[in-house]
């Protein structure tokens, strides 16, 4: 794989936002449900190329670019310094999106496998999110049900090492706005209409390769 600088390789810290939900009862939103979440978050006429409520600069729209030669189709790219999200395509090329990343030293680079999806997830801080931040997070301690301001949006994809779930997150985020700065606690953020569009083109078993913060960032496609 080609990059500028030498790929760092990490393990991911509990410091996101997100682990799976607690063992109590719950009841799952139903297929009318989420059907009327994705319309609340899709804007009127959505043009994925075009539509722009939220105020981004155009380069965080989505766009396909021409992914550099060896890149495995399917799999996922996250260039940190740029913010943006690559998600590999048959026919060499890639379909790129727009992101958040960690704030601080929360980002934590690496290559992982998706090894789960979900639409409109329930969320949980995770301890060490209650600790740090307790007057935002501890209110969440049980849990915050699906919906369109739940943390982690209308859909997710769960970063593995292994068989063991680091609880990183590719996920949608109420707050739009903060595409393209370092603002979450440790997932990647995207806008929901957009994480919508691409999660039906990510299967299981795909690796995500998050690439360190700071210098040129890699080399993933020609615009």
């Amino acid at each position: 794989m080609l990059t500028r600088r030498h790929f760092i390789g990490g393990t991911a810290a509990l410091l996101s936002p997100a682990i799976p939900g607690p063992a109590i009862a719950r009841t799952a939103p139903t297929a009318r449900q989420k059907a009327a979440w994705d319309a609340q978050v899709t804007p009127p006429g959505y043009d994925p190329a075009t539509t722009n409520p939220w105020g981004l600069h155009p380069r965080l729209l989505p766009r396909r670019v021409t992914a550099n030669p060896g890149l495995v189709p399917g799999d996922i790219h996250v260039d940190a310094t740029a913010r943006y999200l690559y998600h590999i395509e048959e026919g060499g090329t890639a379909m790129r999106y727009g992101v958040a990343i960690g704030r601080g030293g929360l980002y934590e680079p690496g290559t992982y496998t998706i090894r789960r999806k979900a639409e409109w997830p329930y969320w949980t801080p995770t301890p060490a999110m209650i600790a740090r931040d307790p007057e935002s997070y501890a209110q969440y301690a049980d849990g915050m049900d699906p919906g369109p301001q739940n943390a982690l949006g209308s859909r997710a994809l769960y970063l593995y090492i292994g068989d063991r779930d680091t609880h990183l997150r590719i996920h949608g985020t109420p707050y739009p706005r903060s595409i393209g700065s370092r603002a979450s606690s440790g997932c990647v953020r995207m806008v929901m209409a957009h994480i919508n569009d691409l999660y039906g083109q990510v299967r299981t078993g795909v690796t995500a390769h998050l690439y360190p913060a700071g210098g040129d960032g890699p080399v993933i496609a020609r615009n």
